[in-house]
């Protein structure tokens, strides 16, 4: 099993730690990236990623190891903590440059067939609104199961979290580790993810943008064609 984990922040915190030892727990092969230390753009807004290709992207050269890490992977794990109810802006910035990725355009068809969990940390709350930002984005891209582990760990650094909320967290972690091995390699896409895929399909036989149409056309999505299946 490989496993990919971008880290909404640089310092290895609370939120680290979880997704960390979620990592550890599903075995096999763990990548990690660290925002902003390993991409740290904003999107500039040019729009040639949805009107031309994503290789068009002044910054994708800089993203291409992280989404090569992405495409490769079984698990994504999106590890954010709690920044005024929200994730990070590193977080933000870098789930950004994937908006052409999204259904309504050109999704990745290996993301059907993936498992994605969103982890959130903070001292109080905002950990739902957080794990909420990630798991837009894993929705939209396809991503057929995703997980959300949300903690208020009372705490400002993960030397201050008391041992029964460390306990809490690895028996949430455990319990999540074992439903992905679980699923790995057999994940079904939901209904929601089938509906919308559906919607998308009927606009895309005419669509509004000329890369879009001619990549559904070419996936074959247009017809029986589906990305979750393997025929």
């Amino acid at each position: 099993m490989k496993t990919v984990i971008i880290h909404g922040q640089n310092h290895k915190g609370s939120t680290y730690h979880i997704a960390r030892s979620l990592a550890d727990k599903l075995g096999g092969e763990t990548t990690e990236f660290f925002l902003p230390r390993d991409f740290g753009e904003f999107c500039v807004g040019c729009t040639r990623c949805f009107k031309e290709t994503e290789a068009r992207c002044p910054h994708y050269e800089k993203l291409a190891p992280l989404t090569k890490a992405m495409d490769e992977a079984d698990v994504i794990i999106l590890a954010s903590p709690v920044y005024v109810y929200h994730a990070t802006g590193a977080m933000k910035a870098f789930l950004d440059h994937y908006g052409y990725r999204w259904m309504v355009h050109r999704p990745e068809e290996s993301m059907f067939k993936k498992q994605g969990v969103c982890i959130s940390t903070a001292a109080g709350g905002g950990m739902k609104s957080t794990n909420k930002d990630m798991a837009h984005s894993l929705f939209f891209w396809g991503v057929a199961k995703i997980y959300k582990i949300g903690v208020a760990v009372k705490a400002i650094n993960w030397d201050s979290v008391s041992e029964k909320n460390k306990r809490k967290i690895d028996k949430t972690t455990d319990s999540i580790a074992q439903r992905i091995r679980k699923r790995n390699g057999r994940v079904r896409v939901g209904i929601k993810t089938k509906g919308f895929f559906g919607i998308m399909r009927k606009l895309q036989k005419t669509g509004w943008n000329e890369a879009d149409v001619n990549y559904w056309k070419e996936k074959g999505w247009n017809g029986r064609k589906r990305p979750w299946k393997t025929k």
